[in-house]
């Protein structure tokens, strides 16, 4: 019997020693008078980032420490660190960065629920953790898993991409340059097969800096067969201000309209690579008779 039960005394002993985990603490409900809503800037999209506009109708300050974004829609990231004091206001915003969006094969999904989780503190007492209710369905969140999805069903068929060779030479497809240029950046969107299914360039569209001229409309059709495709287009520049040069926020978000399979259009955003931006931003100056 001591063979046993010593054995069994010594563990009885040390799971009654083990303080179990702390059970963790339920979120709370958000101070009274502070509410959230979802908002963006132009600056914010090409960054993937959105602002949390908080509004205070109380008389107390509020501190948040960090907020985070959760919906079923989009990869969750970590808390991101606000440190803002919030008093009193109609609108304050706070920057928060949000994860790739959840997409289908299928097709495009329907905007989940999302909520806003933050640590904050109220006057002087200890940080807690709340959760703010997101309006449902959100229009920004259901804007920005339709435009991401999208996307992610032409990439399933094919890339679309800028190509490697730009020069500057004179207007061909068009009447003519933009804005005061008499000449052109003259080069390709390459198409290049990823999965299946016939992708048609419907259109291409320009940005805030730059007009982009097609040879053609629809632009062309990657075969089902094929792997590769060139487009050529030309861009010239859309506006020669000093100011729309300083105030460049979506000046390379390029949106190419596609179908695959003759499908419903999709809008995919093309970006230059940084190389080809800096020669396109030095050809544009050049063309405008600004300084360099």
């Amino acid at each position: 019997m001591k063979r046993i039960t010593v054995p069994l005394a010594m563990t009885f002993l040390a799971t009654a020693c083990a303080s179990p985990p702390p059970p963790s603490a339920p979120a709370a409900t958000p101070p009274p008078g502070v509410s959230v809503s979802l908002a963006q800037w132009r600056s914010d999209e090409p960054v993937h980032e959105l602002q949390v506009a908080v509004r205070n109708t109380g008389d107390t300050s509020v501190y948040f420490a960090d907020l985070q974004l959760v919906s079923a829609s989009f990869t969750t990231l970590p808390p991101q660190r606000a440190d803002a004091a919030i008093g009193r206001t109609e609108r304050t915003d706070l920057p928060i960065k949000y994860g790739p969006a959840k997409c289908s094969p299928q097709g495009l999904p329907q905007v989940r629920p999302a909520t806003v989780v933050a640590h904050v503190r109220t006057g002087s007492e200890a940080l807690r953790e709340v959760v703010f209710s997101v309006p449902h369905p959100d229009p920004l969140l259901a804007r920005l898993l339709r435009d991401e999805c999208s996307e992610f069903l032409v990439k399933q068929a094919a890339s679309i991409e800028f190509g490697p060779e730009w020069t500057e030479t004179d207007a061909e497809f068009g009447s003519g340059a933009g804005d005061g240029a008499s000449r052109v950046m003259r080069g390709d969107l390459v198409v290049t097969r990823r999965g299946t299914g016939a992708v048609t360039l419907n259109d291409v569209g320009g940005t805030t800096h730059y007009i982009v001229t097609p040879e053609s409309r629809p632009l062309g059709t990657l075969a089902a067969g094929a792997r590769r495709l060139e487009v050529p287009v030309e861009l010239s520049p859309g506006r020669c201000d000093p100011h729309a040069f300083a105030e460049a926020k979506k000046a390379f978000l390029f949106p190419v309209r596609a179908t695959v399979d003759g499908g419903e259009e999709r809008v995919v955003i093309v970006t230059p690579p940084k190389p080809l931006q800096d020669r396109l931003i030095a050809y544009a100056l050049r063309a405008c008779g600004l300084p360099g």
